[in-house]
Formats: structure tokens, sequence, C-alpha cells
């Protein structure tokens, strides 16, 4: 009897454990690769607790909500011996990571016990499917195969593989398989953004992580794993090629620890010496693509900067079957493309989906073989990055090799004057410069860098302190007052110290980033980077932080990692004079949002008051009670004022309409979560809202963000801006009044009327393009005569200027720009830059910001820059009764510029 219910036992194990897993094919119907059929999430979910109750390989969690309120799951797949002991495998991942502590002996032995861990996502970027699908497949192949290779790598690897967008799934699955014809089925004209605010940036959020998505994925990368590795998923390679991968172009960036770049390589060589055995031509690499590891706010690029060895490849392919075009310059073998794919004309899902498995098999492969490397090489790093944050260490930016040519070729000139011998032959150049200019002691790095409790927005400071707890830093806490170089500080200060594994990414945050000139030959155009060239995330906010060069300490707690912090609340006191909150502070637009709600009486000053700048808040004494109670959950300081100032104007809410479009914007997607957290009610609105007409009795104000407003080319005819838009009969009725397009001939009259009855517009961005429009008396900047008399737009080779971040002089007197202070840093990517005609002074055009300096650049690549000099960025124009606002640079940029917020949030009240 105990011999039968034994063999039933064994037998229930094996089939819940062998043939008892679910295939794809059996769950979903077809098999994952099948031309015509992609599933969505909640058929993807479902077969993820499938899996994870048959096998006693995997290990399903939650990671946290979506946006839109899903569970977001991470699959953990290992030997059913490595789950036993996962916490301790976890730690010992963790602490390799962080490098502190310990020494080489014990790294070895942890290096020798611990397993290599390895990130594997899918479906950031939802309409890329392959890259959803390759996560199925995977992980079914994981836990089914048998064969040696995998059975090695269940042993030595444990894999976290993660979903990274479920909100997009869902829709871009339900949207592709609507139409039960399956050669009819598309991936064209989705409606909405599959990322609910921000779409295709989801993959520029992860150094400041405001959606949820990018903290759930964050806390397991920097906080609670730490991989050795991470790959992640994306599409679509090149014209001519299957897909693009590591390594990477140039330029690198410089903070990196170089055995991260090398490191890059070595997974490289790895997945693609598979493919080559498996006879899968097609991978490009370094120059053959334009990805880059500069970057630092992608999923991938995020982890370089934690010492990770960041995988991306790039792969074409779909549902549908498509092409691969004749590139004849990509058929020629070289160190870009060693073994090219052929042009051939049906590639399919199916072929995208076995090399993205072949590509995962190769790099879980090198981590088993190499996981002990793995291991102690992460550690390594993160004990260089610690002895270089604990002395004088310099790192090497292209400023300061200009520096030492500039400063050699000087003394060239004078010596060729002077009909002396020249010192330098063959590019060799005396050692002195690099002692006097190189190794000056100024340029050194930081040991480490101070945020100050008593700065005016503090509450701001502390929002940048969580994204960098949230990227997994060491941060100190001043427990009570003390004194650096003769500054005294006051308790509640918050130190971030460079003496840490995590270094590349302090440094990349508080420090500007120097992208280097980089053309297509000397003298020729330049070579457009990945995204931006500069974000120093401390410039974007507007923190106020001091940088120290030597050995410090004081009375510092060091917080948990990953222990978000709190906002200190300040203690309310009543005033019968009223109570005031300083201009200064973004929070405040919180509480004057909800004050106002409540029907409590908000004021702003038009002048300073005790020490307040114009435009602070004042909320009279009846207000008290509301205002008491907003401040309990709000670390927004609030005086308790002993007089009360006169010189006032009422605040009252404008009635704000959003732009958007058919398809979605993330500029405008951005701005809709800033209004969200900020409280302020608002509508969205698109192109037929527009054209209707009668805006004025239903608004009074319209935002218009970067790709809101067709550009103009200053006065000449229309560009082709446009996107094509569906026909109202290729998509659901539900989607008709999303259709439309601004257009110069139908939207811009009813633009200009809804100013003229009154109502304002502001542009932030390209939308700046709207002055042209309207014909206002100002015109581009950035023109020259050509030899045929006619002016033309700079070329590229004597100005250019991407994402960087810039200084300008700002008027903080203006109501538009209160709080704000007189030079701002500002997110400037290759914008409008206006310059006044005669007329428009007469018009009343008042100036909000501009250059005043032949060199504003602060963080970033600007070439040619001092063309930039007197040029404005930002002013307010009436037209009829109302009033526009033209902020060119990226002020909301990407809910990242907090420190250029209020040049929007002021413009949503009426202070009349």
């Amino acid at each position: 009897m105990k011999l039968r219910i034994l063999v039933f036992f064994l037998f229930a194990y094996s089939l819940a454990f062998g043939q008892g897993i679910p295939s794809p094919e059996s769950h979903f119907g077809f098999k994952i690769g099948k031309d015509y059929h992609l599933a969505n999430y909640t058929q993807t979910e479902a077969y993820f607790k499938k899996v994870a109750a048959a096998s006693d390989l995997v290990k399903l969690e939650s990671i946290g909500k979506t946006e839109e309120g899903r569970e977001q799951y991470m699959l953990i797949v290992t030997s059913p011996e490595n789950h036993n002991k996962l916490d301790r495998y976890k730690e010992i991942s963790t602490k390799m990571a962080r490098a502190e502590a310990f020494g080489e002996v014990e790294a070895r032995a942890m290096a020798k016990e611990g397993k290599a861990v390895v990130w594997i996502d899918g479906g950031l970027h939802s309409t890329e499917t392959v890259a959803t699908h390759q996560l199925i497949e995977t992980i079914w192949q994981m836990v089914s195969r048998k064969d040696d290779e995998t059975q090695r790598i269940l042993e030595d690897v444990i894999i976290l593989f993660v979903h990274a967008n479920p909100d997009g799934h869902e829709l871009i699955g339900d949207w592709y398989m609507k139409d039960s014809v399956p050669e009819k089925r598309s991936l064209n004209n989705l409606p909405v953004l599959y990322q609910k605010y921000i779409g295709h940036d989801n993959n520029r959020d992860f150094y400041i992580q405001n959606m949820k998505e990018s903290r759930n994925m964050g806390y397991q990368l920097f906080v609670e794993w730490i991989p050795q590795v991470m790959y992640n998923h994306h599409q679509r390679g090149p014209a001519g090629s299957v897909l693009a991968g590591p390594p990477y172009r140039d330029p690198f960036n410089y903070v990196f620890d170089p055995l991260m770049v090398t490191g890059i390589d070595a997974v490289g060589a790895a997945m693609y010496n598979r493919l080559i055995t498996e006879n899968k031509p097609g991978f490009t690499r370094m120059d053959g693509s334009s990805f880059s590891t500069w970057y630092n706010g992608g999923l991938r690029t995020n982890t370089h900067f934690h010492n990770m060895i960041g995988i991306l490849t790039e792969i074409i392919g779909g549902p549908n079957p498509e092409e691969i075009p004749l590139v004849p310059d990509r058929m020629i073998p070289n160190s870009n493309t060693p073994f090219p794919v052929m042009p051939q004309k049906s590639w399919h899902f199916q072929q995208s989906i076995d090399y993205s498995v072949s590509l995962n098999f190769a790099l879980l492969d090198y981590a088993a073989r190499n996981k002990d490397h793995l291991l102690y090489n992460i550690y390594a790093m993160g004990k260089s990055s610690i002895g270089k944050g604990n002395m004088d260490y310099w790192t090497a930016f292209p400023r300061k090799i200009d520096a030492i040519k500039k400063a050699h070729q000087a003394d060239l000139t004078k010596q060729a004057a002077g009909n002396t011998r020249r010192e330098a032959r063959g590019g060799v150049i005396p050692s002195k410069y690099y002692d006097s200019i190189y190794l000056a002691p100024m340029e050194r790095d930081p040991r480490g860098f101070i945020i100050p409790a008593d700065q005016t927005d503090f509450a701001t400071a502390v929002k940048f302190v969580n994204a960098l707890v949230r990227t997994g830093i060491r941060i100190e806490k001043a427990m009570a007052d003390f004194t650096v170089n003769g500054k005294k500080y006051l308790k509640g200060a918050y130190v971030v110290k460079t003496d840490q594994a995590f270094r590349p990414h302090v440094i990349d945050m508080f420090e500007p980033q120097d992208y280097p000139n980089d053309f297509q030959y000397p003298g020729g155009p330049p070579i457009r980077p990945y995204d931006a060239a500069g974000w120093t995330l401390a410039y974007q906010m507007g923190v106020g932080f001091d940088r120290i060069m030597e050995a410090f300490d004081g009375p510092f707690e060091t917080l948990s990692y990953g222990e978000l912090q709190g906002i200190p609340v300040s203690k309310f006191e009543s005033s019968k004079s009223g109570y005031m909150i300083s201009a200064h502070v973004n929070d405040a637009f919180v509480l004057v949002n909800e004050l106002i709600k409540g029907k409590v009486d908000v004021f702003r000053t038009k002048s300073a008051f005790q020490g307040l700048p114009e435009g602070s808040f004042y909320i009279p004494s009846n207000g008290g009670t509301a205002l008491g109670k907003l401040t309990e959950n709000l670390g927004i300081p609030v005086l308790a004022m002993k007089n009360s100032p006169k010189d006032l104007v009422k605040v009252k809410a404008k009635r704000i309409a959003l732009f958007d479009t058919y398809g979605g914007s993330m500029p405008s997607g951005w701005v809709r979560w800033m209004l969200e957290q900020y409280h302020f009610d608002f509508d969205v609105v698109y192109a037929k809202d527009i054209d209707a007409g009668e805006l004025h009795k239903k608004y009074d104000i319209l935002l218009f963000i970067s790709g809101g407003i067709p550009s103009l080319n200053d006065g000449e005819a229309p560009s082709n801006y446009a996107r094509r838009m569906p026909t109202p009969e290729e998509i659901p009725s539900q989607y008709h009044h999303l259709l439309g397009e601004i257009t110069p001939e139908k939207s811009i009259p009813q633009i200009k009327k809804f100013l003229e009855n009154g109502g304002d517009v502001l542009t932030v961005g390209s939308s700046a393009q709207l002055a042209f429009h309207l014909d206002l008396p100002v015109k581009n900047a950035l023109m020259e005569i050509g030899r045929d008399g006619k002016e033309s737009n700079l070329p590229g080779e004597k100005y250019y200027v991407p994402g960087s971040v810039m200084v300008a002089k700002m008027e903080t007197s203006n109501p538009a720009n209160w709080g704000m202070k007189p030079y701002s840093d500002i997110m400037f990517n290759n914008s409008l830059v206006f310059k006044l005609k005669p007329e428009a002074k007469q018009i009343g055009l008042e100036p909000l910001a501009w250059f005043d300096r032949p060199d504003p650049l602060k963080s970033g690549w600007a070439w040619g820059q001092s063309y930039l000099e007197d040029g404005v960025l930002a002013f307010k124009a009436p037209v009829g009764k109302g009033s526009l606002f033209v902020y060119s640079p990226e002020i909301t940029f990407r809910a990242q510029s907090h420190g250029t917020f209020k040049m929007l949030f002021n413009n949503l009240y009426n202070v009349k």
C-alpha cells in the first residue's frame, strides 16, 4: 500500500514538473512567433501563473503596480536548490556590487559561492512585439528543456525575467488582434500612447524614475538584486541588418569603469559567436548602428553607471512578414558587420523570436561559465570606485584635453614668432602641460556633495535625494549642525560622498557632462548623439549643493539602501496677520491649488516682502484652518506673519486645456502627469476642438507643448510636419474625436481668435513656432546671409546644440517668472532662439529669458554657442485681449526639469 502511494506521488510530481508545464501553444492557442498573431498581457499574466504553479524552477513575484493598476511581474528562474538559498544568493549579489567593508579574500570566496544574477526583460516599448514575445518563449524553453546547457544555466545562474510594460502589452495585443482576418491585422494607427503618460519615453525615465513601472524595475535593479548582467530587448535593427547590439559606438561616458566597457565587449562576443555557429547572419555593432553608452536615462544605459554589464539589442521583425531591403554598403563584411545578411523578400516573426532566444541563451551560457568572474568583476569595479572617491582623482574629460592642446598651440605660436625651435614632433606634447593643466587641483573630482537643509525649496531637493535613493546610491543625513570648510550646515542636510561603488552615477547626477566634439569628418557636420548630450539632474531640478574637494566627515547617519526620504513638516503656527509661502517653492502650487478648490482666498505679492521674493503666496488668517490641515502631510514651509503685505493680487485658477494628438504626444503626456502631480485641474483637447472655435467660452489658457504647433520655417511655406492620420473608417468610432491635426489654414486662425477674445496661449519647445504663425515682431536669431543674399539657418558645421543644460538670464520681476532665480539652468534642445524686431517694444512684447553671455553651456555639448549671445528664449506678447507666452527651451523636459516648472505653473493663474 505504502509503495503504491509513493509511486502515485512520484507520478504526480513528474507530471507537475515535467509534462505538466504548459507550452505557450497550449495556452495561447498558437505558437509564439506565428505570423499575424500576438498575445495580450491578460493572457501572458495567466501563462506566467500557470508556469509558476507547475514548475519548481520558477518563482513568480509582483514587483508593483503599473500606472494603470496592473500587476507587474518578475519570474525568478533557477534550480530548485538555488531557490532554497535564494536569500543568500541575493545577499551575495548585493554585497559584491556595493563592495563595502570586506576585502579580497572574502570577495573571492563569495564569487565562488554565489550565482550569477542575470536580468532579461521584454516589452518596454510595446510596439516592439518581438521583445515582448521572446520573453514568453525563453521562459518556456528554460523550464522545459533538459539539455546539458540549460541544466548548467539553471545550476549557476539566477535569471530575473521581467515584463517591462504590462499596460502597453495589453493595449497593443488587443489593438492588433481586433481584426478577425489575420492578413489585415496591423500595429498602425494606435490611438494613444502605449504607456499611460509617456509612451516611448518610458525608456528615458530611469535616473529620475517618475513612472511607477520605472520605480518597480529600478528597485529590483539597484536595491533588491543588483544583477551583474542585464539584457534589454528592443527593436529595430538598422536597414539591411537583422539586429544591432554590443559593443556600441563611441563616445562612452567618461565616468565609467573600463571593466564595465570591456565586459560588454566580452558578452557581446559570446552572443555574436553563437549566432555565427547557428548560421544566423545580420548582426551589426559599433559604428554599424547609432547606439552608444553615453546617455544615463534609459533602462539599459542607467545600469552602466552601476557597474552592470548592460546589453541592448535592436532586432527587426514582427507579426507581419517583412522584407530585408538591399543596402549595398552593408553587404561587404567589416568589423562592424562581420557576417552580413543578404536581402530577402520575406522575413518572418518566428525568425526574430529564434534569434532572440539564441541571444538569451548565449548570454546565459556566458554567465554560467563565468559566474565567478562576473561576481568578482562587479566587486572590483565597486572597489575601484570607492578608491577613486577616497583620493585625488582626475576624470579625463575632453575639455581638459582641449585645454592642453590650446595651451601647447599658443606656446608654439609664440615660439614661431620668436624664431625659436618648436618643441613638439610627431604629435607628442611635453608632460608639463599634463602637470599644469590636467592635474590642476581644482580640476580633480569632488570627494562628495552636501545638499543644505536651509535652501528655500528643500522639498524639491528631497525629491532629488529620492531619485538617488531609487537608483541605489548611499546617502548620509546630518543628525546635528556641522561645519565643512568654514561653512555651517544645519541638521537635516544630506551628504552624498563619492567613495561608493556607484560613484559613476553620483558624479553623473551632480557634475556636468562633457560631450566631445563629434563630427562625421574634420570640418564636417555633427554626429547626432543617441539622446541628450547633457542632463545633470541636480542642475535640471534647481537643487542647491556644495562640491567638497577634500575628505570630510560629520555627525552623519547612513540611510538604509532604498530608504525614501520624507519632506520635513514644519510646525504650523496660527497668525492673525496671515501666512506666506515663498515663490521659490515648487510644492507651493500643490497647496495653493487645494486651497483654491476649498474656496480659500489666495494672493500673491507684487513685490518682495520681508525677505520673500515677489510672487510669494499670501493666505489671509481666515484660511488658517484649511492651511493647517493641508500642511500636516505636505512639507511646505509656511510662515506665520506678524505683518500683512499690502501690494497683493488675488490668485484665480485658469481653466486649462492641454493639447494632445491622435496617437498621443509624449511631451504633452509628461505635462499631463505633471499637472496631476501638482493638483491642477485641466482638460485634454484635440485638433477638432481647436478647429471648432469658441474655446474662449470654456478655457482661459491653451497649452501647446513640443510638437503641438507645426513649423512655418520663419515665415516660409509650412514644412512637412504632420504624420499621417488614419481615416475614420480605419479606426473604432470611440477614437474619432482624437483625429485631426493643427493646420495653418484652419487651426491657427482659431488659436488667434482665442487670443483676441482674451484667452492666453502658452507654448513650450518647438511649439514656439506659433510666434511665426501669428506674425509677431520676432525672427530666428540663428540665421546667416548666404552668398546669394538670402537668409538661411546656420549649418551644423557652425552651430549645433543637442539636448544640453544651459544658463539663461531671467526677468524675475515679471509674474510669468515669479520665483525663478536671476540665472537659471534650462534644458535646451536645438531650441528656437529669437531676435526681437524694432517694433516688438512698440506692441508691448516683454522678454522673459535670454542668453546674456557667449558661453552659456553648463552640461552637454554646444558647438558654436557664441551665436546664442543676446538671443531671446522666452517672451510674453499681447495678441488682442489675450497673451501669448513663448518658452522655446524644454521647461517641462520629461518632468525632470523641476527648476523651470514655475515658468509653466505661474501662467496657470490669473493674477490681475
